[in-house]
């Protein structure tokens, strides 16, 4: 007969079994339930990446778009991707909860995949018999290919903004943060999360890319969509050992904290002495952000000056309202999001005019360079989680090793070296075009090996371990624990904005460097146009941006004295 003391101590606080009882910690959750989450999301992250790593090639062949309108409209669907799980995260912390948002997602998902597929596979009709026999026809199944692709591409955008960010949350949500083994474990957790989903995104880039180019488009999206159905049913099998977490009566904290900012304008007049009396009683909380954004405090009185409960804010509302300081460093964040938006076009389009032969007969289509990104990931992460963080640990006496905000800015000066390696590989891909005269052959390879670009590929990988993995636990960490799902969801976010903003610029660009019948610096012609020059451009912003992400990063104060 089991000990009830031993039940009692063995119990995780928050948290509930699938049929609503409470939790013990030796059967449920940590890394027995997170196998199965990571799983799903390795998955995930194969059907995203089969879609956006060759998605510029797709719409500058079979579809037939210039590349300055292709990149512009990878970088909206991706940046809308990027800004949909925003919607999904309120959904999900307000209404569904996390596992029913990723069940509802996943078969969301499935349906854009499946719809994708049958759109590829539309030009099969189009033999040159088709074609001369039928023209009319022809074209009407052209613009049926174009709608039901685009509509299939956001249809898993959809599905990607309620699963990206419930099944980290949910992930994370599997290890007790106030267990000091498990808490360890949460911190790596992130580390192995990115590990798996990169490992995904390796083989998608040199498996469906191959196959979408030699094989068959349609085959090379119905791949992801057959892997999606066998993920979603191995999450399924996890159901009963995953620990989910409880949400109270409270009300919504989104209309919390909208309530402290209301009361607080409401107040700005309001004598501050009661304030600072008030400020004073609360003095021997354990809050450090306190002394930010120090306005909001005038929340804790009402406008007649009482303090009547029901009336005033509490302090625990005012302290997740002050959640508004992750706001410099959303921002500062973007241009880092901006470079990282061009790995999945312009150093695509780059690296297609180039010699990527491996061996004779066997040449690697360029999407697949992006393989390179997700190898060095891959190789950095047990480095850094199992050598760098010990060292650092040793000397800063931080579990983590280095701080989340220094691991950022760590990385954002790796992808701003990147750019500026990536524009001096242009530089020298463009004279080599103009030595061997091939400046208007756009269709011949330039006698330069693809291998040129493998530092840049290397460098973004690198850039990601610090920048986005740091990201990832920064957002989750710093909101208020029943708004993690929209913490991850505005680091998400960070890039969606960052396509939009990349797009922009191709946009504005193209549109003042393409007057008076000039090449613009991304003519269909690669070797007329000028990427070194919007690189450069790019790395310009990178630094900028890097020094204001110091400039706020120094002065941030962390919301709990557990956090790195």
């Amino acid at each position: 007969m089991d000990n009830p003391l031993v039940s009692l101590t063995d119990t995780v606080d928050g948290a509930v079994d699938y049929r609503g009882r409470p939790v013990l910690r030796s059967n449920t959750g940590g890394w027995r339930s997170s196998y199965f989450i990571i799983g799903v999301e390795v998955a995930e992250r194969f059907a995203y990446y089969g879609i956006s790593a060759n998605l510029i090639t797709y719409l500058t062949g079979p579809l037939g778009q210039s590349t300055a309108t292709a990149a512009e409209n990878v970088n909206v669907w991706s940046g809308t991707a990027s800004l949909l799980p925003l919607l999904g995260a309120f959904l999900a912390d307000s209404f569904l909860g996390r596992y029913r948002t990723i069940v509802v997602a996943s078969l969301i998902y499935i349906l854009g995949l499946g719809l994708l597929t049958v759109s590829a596979m539309l030009p099969s009709l189009s033999t040159p018999d088709y074609i001369d026999a039928n023209k009319i026809m022809l074209r009407s199944t052209c613009q049926l290919q174009v709608i039901l692709f685009f509509l299939s591409l956001y249809i898993v955008a959809v599905g990607q903004g309620g699963h990206k960010p419930c099944v980290q949350a949910f992930g994370a949500d599997q290890f007790d943060g106030l267990d000091p083994e498990e808490c360890k474990a949460k911190s790596s957790f992130f580390n192995w999360w990115y590990f798996g989903i990169c490992g995904g995104a390796a083989v998608t880039n040199l498996v469906t890319c191959y196959i979408q180019e030699n094989l068959s488009w349609g085959l090379g999206f119905g791949i992801p969509c057959i892997l999606m159905i066998a993920a979603l049913g191995v999450f399924l099998l996890g159901t009963r050992t995953y620990r989910y977490s409880v949400k109270g009566n409270e009300e919504s904290p989104f209309l919390r904290i909208g309530r402290v900012f209301v009361a607080a304008v409401k107040n700005w007049r309001t004598n501050p002495l009661p304030i600072i009396i008030e400020e004073e009683a609360h003095a021997t909380l354990p809050h450090h952000s306190s002394e930010q954004f120090k306005f909001l405090n005038k929340a804790l009185l009402s406008p007649d000056g009482s303090k009547e409960e029901g009336k005033v804010c509490s302090f625990r509302n005012i302290e997740e309202a002050k959640t508004v300081r992750l706001v410099p460093i959303w921002v500062t964040s973007l241009g880092y999001a901006v470079v990282y938006a061009q790995i999945s076009t312009f150093f695509t389009k780059q690296g297609a005019t180039m010699d990527r032969t491996i061996f004779p007969g066997f040449e690697i289509p360029a999407a697949s360079l992006q393989f390179f990104v997700n190898l060095s990931i891959i190789l950095v992460i047990p480095i850094y989680d199992r050598i760098f963080v010990p060292i650092a640990r040793a000397f800063t006496r931080n579990p983590s090793g280095i701080t989340m905000l220094q691991r950022i800015g760590i990385g954002m000066l790796f992808s701003a070296i990147c750019v500026v390696v990536a524009a001096l590989v242009e530089m020298k891909r463009l004279k080599i075009a103009e030595e061997y005269e091939l400046v208007d052959m756009p269709n011949v390879t330039i006698p330069m090996s693809a291998w040129w670009l493998l530092p840049q590929y290397v460098l973004s990988g690198i850039a990601d371990v610090f920048t986005v993995v740091g990201l990832q636990e920064f957002f989750y960490d710093q909101v208020p624990i029943e708004l993690r799902s929209v913490g991850l969801a505005l680091y998400l976010s960070i890039f969606g904005v960052g396509n939009f903003l990349s797009s922009f610029l191709v946009s504005v660009i193209e549109e003042v460097t393409s007057m008076d019948g000039k090449n613009s610096w991304f003519a269909d012609n690669l070797n007329r146009a000028h990427l070194d020059y919007f690189y450069w451009l790019l790395a310009g912003l990178s630094a900028i941006a890097l020094a204001a992400y110091v400039y706020f990063a120094k002065s941030y104060v962390y919301n709990r004295k557990s956090t790195t």
